[in-house]
């Protein structure tokens, strides 16, 4: 199936140094995508027409004027900016143009003008952010990851129902299992807004298989964890955290001395197989959930395999019709579930 996928240079800290050849990387394998680069002339078209008559008619490029800072208000991503590469690329999944955006820029602003531009889908009442964390059986997605910090119990009802679809539609796994977070496994357990999502969830259909706790999350215990996004992007940085402080231990103890650091040597298939199975950017692309439209954020700081990976999985959301999934499956919810 043919996706045509907009992609905003501009963002994240490196900018087309990143995005373009994560473009041309990604239109090498899949073959039937297009991608609309949006960004500002001076910045991206000389690197662009290096690279255009390889890929004909499947890449395109839109001007844009503006460029959303890492550290902008998001008042004046939304109101002043209008014609950034942020809201350009978005523009173009409003219109019809692209079925889906990609960016790596400022998260607050990428959500604002997302959920201005785009709306949310009937029966949604906020957006969410949901990615994948790796886990002793593979990965498992987690949401809200910061894009709502006060959430009431059908909120959290409506992040399991996108989810549920997200991993249907793109891992194509029925009924996967669903776990709310909370401190304890016990329906007793958590402040009310938690135990109310509990009763709520056990109602859904959904396959929900109880509370989880947080050390569930990287035993693979469930498919998909649902949290508010205050407690999802605690989680969030404190596993990026703890990731690169084993990284850091792991240099130092095997640099300490000469002996150890032929261990080093001995042990590097080891290291490599480890840090791959760990690498965020295996798993990069976080998906806004909700919208009248796909988008995906990458990581501020994405490098051209992570960032590749971020449009790979807007590729695969919009070939497997994510939106409409859950278009339709709100649309078949009764009040009292989704309200």
């Amino acid at each position: 199936m043919e996706v045509t996928i907009a992609i905003d240079c501009m963002g994240g800290d490196f900018g087309p140094s990143v995005t373009l050849p994560a473009v041309v990387h990604f239109l090498q394998h899949d073959k039937q995508a297009r991608v609309i680069m949006v960004g500002l002339p001076e910045k991206v078209e000389p690197a662009f027409a290096k690279v255009r008559s390889r890929f004909g008619e499947r890449l395109a490029f839109q001007a844009a004027s503006e460029v959303v800072g890492m550290d902008d208000p998001i008042a004046t991503a939304l109101r002043v900016k209008k014609d950034s590469s942020m809201r350009v690329a978005i523009d173009l999944v409003k219109e019809g143009r692209a079925q889906a955006a990609v960016s790596a820029g400022n998260t607050g602003a990428l959500m604002a003008i997302s959920r201005f531009v785009l709306k949310t889908l009937p029966g949604i009442d906020r957006p969410a952010i949901a990615t994948v964390l790796p886990t002793l059986r593979g990965y498992t997605y987690v949401l809200d990851l910061g894009a709502n910090v006060d959430c009431e119990p059908q909120h959290l009802l409506q992040f399991a129902i996108m989810a549920d679809l997200l991993v249907s539609a793109v891992e194509h796994k029925d009924r996967p299992t669903v776990g709310l977070l909370n401190i304890g496994e016990e329906d007793i357990k958590g402040n009310e807004v938690v135990k109310q999502a509990g009763e709520l969830l056990k109602e859904s259909g959904l396959h929900f298989v109880g509370n989880v706790e947080g050390d569930d999350i990287y035993k693979g215990t469930t498919d998909i964890v649902v949290c508010d996004g205050f407690v999802g992007n605690v989680l969030l940085k404190t596993s990026e955290g703890l990731a690169r402080m084993l990284g850091t231990f792991l240099r130092e103890e095997f640099s300490r001395n000469p002996f150890r650091k032929i261990a080093a040597l001995v042990a590097l298939p080891a290291l490599n197989a480890f840090k791959g199975r760990v690498d965020p950017r295996r798993y990069n692309g976080a998906s806004l959930l909700g919208l009248r439209g796909i988008v995906v954020k990458s990581h501020g700081s994405a490098d051209q395999m992570a960032f590749t990976k971020a449009i790979e999985r807007a590729a695969e959301e919009a070939r497997n019709r994510l939106v409409e999934r859950i278009s339709e499956r709100m649309a078949r919810s009764t009040p009292e579930v989704v309200q």
